[in-house]
């Protein structure tokens, strides 16, 4: 198993962003079952943070432990500068929580449902009305907020769940696998939404099993498995934590193949298709390095392409070959 990535080095000088929620030693276990085995987690507020495991890595209960459900075995941890085990209200009130199953109830209407939770939060009846009318319409739910939510679609029901996660107006947002089950359509949709929340200054953890959702919405990623976080980094890091990037030239001049392929003999040559493969991590310096050796040598390629793994071949290699279930066509790269 390829070594967890460490923290990208800061430039000197450089201030290290405040942690919105940070957590050491994280612990819980349900009988002789070990669910977390001392995680530690550092999330910088206003970015993503994408924890990343198969089925029964731990993701849902840390996100349970960190929004005061369930409580830790050991370890410590703090969220919007307030300690989980002795202010739990206080770190109830920073937060909003969409869990993987939704929270609306089906039996009244979208609008209704926005009501319900402003009185959970204690609004003043007015100031709830408001955030109630300004959420559905920024979640375009206007036209069906009177209609009863039991006839909304898996992504309308996924779009209000959100929308009451925020009247209460939280900065740090704990989304659950938030778009299981929903369409391409849906998902991209819900991905925008994510976006919006991330640049008016919100904090994100996000649990997925989708790959893609990690790789597109993720400012650093965590990989979950057995309990323990197995690697951390940003997308590109992760990606390069794993054998099997490359750079490919191709040639157009058999002569030009030839001279290239004496030049770099480290390479896997294609005859047939008069192109080269060599080894690379994808860094800027090493793709450099090749260039500098063509460019010694008086040779130019017609085409250069640098391949590296994605995140499928990450989770595969870090999670010892457990497949991510329900994965959408999409992701398949």
């Amino acid at each position: 198993m390829a070594p967890p990535v460490m923290p990208t080095p800061r430039k000197p000088g450089e201030a290290r962003s405040p942690a919105a929620v940070s957590a050491v030693g994280l612990r819980k276990s349900y009988g002789e079952k070990t669910v977390l085995d001392g995680i530690d987690l550092r999330i910088p507020a206003g970015s993503v943070f994408a924890l990343l495991g198969p089925n029964g890595a731990g993701k849902t209960t840390t996100v349970q432990i960190l929004s005061t459900l369930i409580t830790a075995d050991g370890g410590h941890a703090q969220v919007a500068g307030h300690d989980l085990t002795a202010a739990p209200q206080a770190v109830r009130a920073a937060i909003g929580v969409t869990g993987q199953f939704s929270a609306v109830d089906g039996l009244i209407t979208g609008e209704e449902n926005m009501l319900l939770m402003a009185d959970l939060h204690h609004l003043p009846r007015r100031e709830g009305r408001r955030a109630a009318a300004e959420l559905l319409e920024r979640f375009d739910l206007t036209d069906a907020a009177k209609k009863p939510a039991s006839t909304y679609s898996g992504g309308m029901k996924r779009r209000l769940d959100i929308a009451m996660t925020l009247i209460g107006d939280p900065r740090i947002i704990y989304l659950d696998e938030p778009t299981t089950g929903l369409d391409p359509r849906s998902r991209h949709n819900m991905w925008r939404i994510i976006r919006e929340l991330v640049a008016g200054g919100v904090t994100v953890l996000l649990t997925t099993q989708y790959l893609e959702e990690a790789d597109e919405l993720a400012d650093r990623i965590a990989v979950l498995n057995d309990g323990r976080i197995v690697a951390e980094g940003t997308a590109d890091e992760l990606k390069r934590l794993v054998p099997g990037g490359h750079v490919r030239l191709r040639f157009t001049d058999p002569a030009a193949y030839r001279s290239a392929a004496t030049a770099l003999p480290e390479a896997t040559a294609d005859d047939e298709a008069l192109a080269l493969q060599i080894p690379s991590d994808g860094s800027q310096r090493e793709l450099r390095a090749v260039l500098d050796r063509l460019d010694s040598a008086g040779i130019e390629a017609d085409e250069l392409t640098v391949h590296t793994p994605d995140l499928d071949d990450v989770f595969f290699a870090l999670t010892g070959g457990s497949t991510p279930p329900d994965q959408p066509k999409e992701n398949v790269r």
